[in-house]
């Protein structure tokens, strides 16, 4: 386990730290379909620079997406995914600049921030409550960019405002994962384009992956409908405490 953790450059600690919060985050997934950056991000910033945790993140949790995009393209409204994407490739790269400008407590700061902002909205159930017209989309598109770009958590924009779309669900579940999907491969382009981009990291998220996908098993297996609510409860927690353990204030 040194061996392995020196390859990393990390400590012992710190790469257990790393695979448990794979681990956990894919179970707050098969728990609830959503979630893993909220959890995974905020621990391990507190042992990755910011650009590794977002590479590491983006490997690791690349296959579940994928193997569901074949299907997710033929459902999703292409006309709503290509406004998004476009704004998104506008401002994804401001976003990235602003990552590289920050010192890792202001990642951490912000990562925190932002995933508390979201659980806010995850608990409290608010959502913008009309549908968005054309340059609404292309605006959450350039939000979800911009925030993804510099923490990570380009969920929060879509999932508040595009949620009030008045496609059926299936439609907007489909373009959330593509959109999501095209931002985190359109992410570690950036990445690559600004010499960040690390062989390092991505096998760290490539060995990430394994305790992820067996959180994802496991939460989905422990999973009970007639309980639904208690499961979200357990995986808002875990969130929670996430984000707030990622706090330099708590260092």
């Amino acid at each position: 386990m040194d061996s392995l953790a020196a390859l990393f450059g990390l400590t012992t600690g710190g790469l257990a730290l790393v695979l448990g919060a794979a681990f956990v985050a894919g179970m707050v997934r098969g728990f609830t379909g959503f979630g893993t950056a909220l959890v995974f991000i905020p621990v391990a910033a507190q042992v990755l620079d910011p650009v590794g945790a977002l590479v590491t993140l983006l490997v690791l949790d690349l296959f579940g997406p994928l193997a569901l995009a074949r299907s997710a393209l033929r459902t999703a409204h292409k006309a709503d995914l290509a406004r998004l994407l476009a704004g998104a490739t506008l401002l994804l790269p401001l976003g990235v600049a602003a990552l590289l400008a920050l010192p890792p407590e202001g990642f951490r700061w912000g990562v925190s921030i932002v995933a508390l902002g979201m659980l806010a909205v995850l608990v409290t159930g608010a959502r913008y409550p009309r549908p968005l017209p054309p340059p609404a989309l292309y605006a959450t598109g350039g939000a979800s960019g911009f925030l993804a770009g510099v923490t990570g958590l380009g969920g929060p924009p879509v999932i508040l405002f595009y949620m009030a779309s008045p496609h059926p669900v299936a439609v907007i579940r489909a373009n959330t994962l593509l959109f999501l999907l095209a931002l985190d491969m359109m992410m570690q382009v950036n990445f690559a384009l600004r010499g960040v981009w690390t062989p390092g990291d991505a096998g760290l998220g490539l060995l990430a992956a394994g305790p992820a996908l067996l959180g994802n098993l496991a939460g989905a297996r422990l999973f009970d409908p007639a309980r639904a609510g208690v499961y979200r409860t357990v995986a808002y927690i875990l969130i929670g405490a996430s984000a707030l353990s990622g706090l330099p204030l708590f260092d």
